[in-house]
């Protein structure tokens, strides 16, 4: 089975730029089209140009190709659901339709024809399996993307009840949410096979993206050799796999590390890690239950707390305006929840609350964390306030959490020291370009509040200027695909 979806010609220019920035793009389309079969699936996005003369229908142009892994989708409305391609590959080159069917019989081209004048269509298998091998006939650059596509299509989901999924799951969560904070895109991260070992770690599991000069032609994020700033933790007991990724002249450097086997960890940490700041903010995972959604406060999440404020001590005080911070806190718990419907697609860091370490304490000293038999919990339903992702995100981004003037030496330390206590730590450092050490302070708050204001940084021209006329019913407005997978 095969996702179809066509969009006009002038609507799919109109968001060129803003694909080829973000690697996704999302879809609404009516519940009745949703599948049987919820498995992640191909999908091909075609270009429709209006019939000219000589012709009986419209003509099709293929310009894109990724996978819906979630089929489900996300509700957005009373019959609609909301799908979110990802990866999205541009063609190694834009193909006609009928180049296409020219390698399929006159009973595929008439069945496959009338579907694509939907937005969206679910194509049947044989068809499906038919027409992908007559892209796979075009070239060896569509045989290794179409290759690449099936890869991540056929990759097994988490399985909560299996200790090493639900390591992999925070790890992965880890380093969404570091690329998330470095405004980098996800895609790269979603390709990925099971490792062999339960013990290795997530990033050793990456699918190598697509090598071909042609098919990276646009800015995309990509895994890169040679870490400038992280190293691979030496000794016998360390498992540590290093990626880089590459996002309009920034570079992020992304460390899986652990010291211990996957049965005797005890959670999960994020260290991210700002060069040009010296700043790093550390959040600790602590997974909810799917259905109680809070957890007991026992003496070994109290002598976790403790280590924290240990973590904390790192921290130096300001002596520039951009050493400022909101607060004292650079450690952060997060109690991260994943529902037992696997099919949901999150579009971003799994949901979950975000507690300062100084804000745990004073929960914990209140009646409201109180449970029924006299003792402590942490939940949802045991805080009045938290932070949601995009509030954490916005923080870490903006400079207003972290600590200050923190070397690379101590965040190396830092890694160590956790991964050995029993932690798999993922620590990511947002780089600069090789000769710059990375945005100042002032240049992410300029990028930030530009890519919030939708002007994003990329090759699109200016629009012609037009004459303003009256709307008429027919129009649309058109929104930014990335705020409909807003947390």
């Amino acid at each position: 089975m095969v996702y179809a979806i066509s969009l006009s010609a002038e609507e799919l220019d109109d968001i060129d730029w803003q694909l080829q920035l973000d690697q996704f793009m999302g879809k609404t389309m009516g519940s009745s089209m949703r599948p049987r079969d919820l498995s992640p699936q191909v999908t091909l996005v075609f270009a429709r140009t209006r019939p000219v003369s000589g012709r009986a229908g419209a003509a099709y142009q293929l310009r894109w190709l990724g996978v819906v892994k979630h089929p489900k989708g996300r509700k957005v409305a009373t019959r609609d659901a909301l799908i979110r391609v990802e990866p999205l590959w541009r063609s190694p080159a834009p193909v006609e339709l009928d180049t296409v069917t020219a390698s399929l019989s006159q009973e595929d081209t008439a069945e496959l024809t009338p579907m694509l004048s939907s937005e969206v269509a679910v194509l049947p298998d044989e068809l499906a399996q038919r027409l992908v091998a007559a892209l796979r006939g075009l070239g060896p650059r569509f045989a290794e993307l179409l290759d690449h596509l099936t890869s991540v299509a056929n990759q097994a989901p988490f399985d909560s009840s299996r200790v090493e999924d639900r390591s992999w799951q925070e790890q992965y969560d880890s380093a969404r949410l570091a690329l998330t904070i470095g405004e980098f895109p996800l895609a790269p991260l979603s390709s990925w096979l099971r490792p062999p070992s339960p013990h290795d770690t997530y990033l050793s599991g990456l699918i190598p993206q697509p090598t071909e000069q042609s098919l990276i032609e646009h800015d995309a994020a990509h895994s890169m050799p040679g870490p400038r700033l992280l190293r691979p933790w030496d000794g016998p007991d360390f498992r540590c796999d290093i990626h880089v990724f590459e996002h309009e002249g920034r570079y992020i450097e992304v460390a899986n590390v652990n010291a211990t086997p996957v049965e005797g960890r005890l959670g999960s940490d994020l260290i991210y890690y700002h060069e040009a700041t010296g700043s790093f903010v550390m959040v600790q995972y602590k997974r909810l239950p799917s259905a109680e959604r809070w957890v007991y406060v026992d003496d070994r999440l109290r002598d976790q707390l403790d280590r924290l404020e240990a973590v904390a001590q790192a921290s130096r005080q300001p002596h520039a305006p951009h050493d400022w911070r909101l607060g004292s806190d650079p450690c952060f718990l997060k109690l991260a929840y994943w529902p037992e419907d696997s099919q949901a697609d999150p579009g971003g860091p799994a949901a979950g609350m975000y507690l300062p370490l100084s804000y745990v304490r004073l929960l914990l000293q209140d009646d409201c964390t109180l449970g029924p038999n006299g003792g402590r919990r942490l939940g949802y339903s045991y805080a009045d306030r938290h932070l949601i992702n995009s509030q954490f995100v916005e923080l870490v981004k903006h400079g207003l959490a972290g600590t200050v003037g923190t070397s690379r030496e101590e965040l190396l330390a830092l890694g160590s020291e956790r991964a050995l206590e029993g932690y798999s730590v993922t620590i990511a450092a947002e780089l600069g370009d090789g000769r710059h050490p990375g945005e100042t302070v002032r240049e992410r708050h300029r990028r930030a509040h530009s890519r919030k204001a939708g002007k994003r940084q990329s090759k699109k021209p200016a629009p012609a200027r037009v004459k303003p006329r009256k709307p008429v019913p027919e129009d649309q407005l058109f929104l930014d695909l990335g705020q409909d997978f807003a947390d």
